[in-house]
């Protein structure tokens, strides 16, 4: 899916209609297949740039299009369909307590179910199989018909990022996906995530804390702040100056995140199969 930002200013939710914006003048492009990283510090307005992406938050001014398509111009049902291309993971996941995970990960395929098979699908899952292999290349398949209040915070974000293998969106939009994890857990599920989306050529664009994993990880960067565009460059022209400028009076956040995830080397794509294959 390709992406289009011309002028583009949004307010939080929560905001009065004179409060501060959380993206000012905000124009970017991105094409089709194209993978990048947005970093910044806090309240630099990264989840809410993803939140216009999804169609969730709507911009107060400027031009958002989507593949060509203005979504605040469309019809419901041409807004629906054009949602169900999109993938949006937010970095607590929704997942209902007392659902098994297996239900939950099947959730991405409602919009291809009748309802009548939507509430079929509560009592005997049909997409288990899918289901299992997404959590293999996670390494939790053995977690598939465990319930989501049994399960910790870190397997349950990455239980959220198994639902966009389960997904058959071209747009995938995930904030914050390692916050819960550790170093080693970090490694594996990024590195699942990107390897997922080169198969499939979706386009993905990830918020991230760690600076190191968007200088490994993405071929693009973009560094926002007070919601506003700094940089977009490509990883090796993201400097160390031009982050400790984009983190100035935060420098304790870009401490916190600047060191590899882990110690012993960069980060490696795994073979999604091997995942699998050892999952079973």
């Amino acid at each position: 899916m390709e992406i289009v930002l011309e002028g583009l200013d949004a307010r939080h939710r929560a905001a009065a209609d004179n409060g501060p914006l959380a993206l000012h003048s905000l124009s970017l492009k991105v094409s089709t297949g194209e993978h990048l990283a947005v970093i910044g510090p806090s309240g630099a307005g990264k989840t809410s740039l993803l939140q216009v992406l999804a169609t969730g938050l709507r911009p107060t001014s400027g031009r958002l299009s989507l593949d060509g398509l203005d979504p605040w111009s469309l019809s419901s049902g041409e807004l629906r369909r054009l949602r169900s291309r999109i993938f949006y993971a937010p970095q607590i996941p929704p997942l209902p307590p007392r659902q098994r995970v297996v239900t939950a990960l099947s959730s991405a395929k409602l919009s291809e179910l009748s309802t009548a098979a939507s509430f079929l699908n509560l009592v005997r899952p049909r997409f288990a199989q899918e289901s299992y292999e997404a959590l293999c290349a996670f390494d939790l398949g053995e977690k598939l018909w465990l319930r989501v209040d049994r399960l910790s915070g870190g397997e349950r974000q990455r239980i959220g990022l198994a639902k966009a293998f389960m997904s058959s969106a071209e747009l995938w939009l995930v904030d914050e996906p390692l916050s819960a994890l550790d170093p080693k857990r970090s490694q594996q599920a990024i590195a699942a995530l990107v390897e997922e989306a080169n198969r499939r050529g979706v386009t993905l664009i990830t918020t991230l804390h760690q600076v190191e994993v968007a200088r490994q990880m993405f071929p693009r960067v973009i560094g926002l702040r007070e919601g506003q565009l700094q940089f977009d460059l490509p990883r090796a022209s993201v400097t160390d100056q031009a982050l400790q400028h984009l983190y100035a009076q935060f420098e304790h956040e870009l401490e916190q995140t600047s060191g590899p995830l882990h110690p012993e080397d960069s980060l490696t794509l795994p073979s999604s199969s091997a995942h699998v294959i050892a999952c079973r």
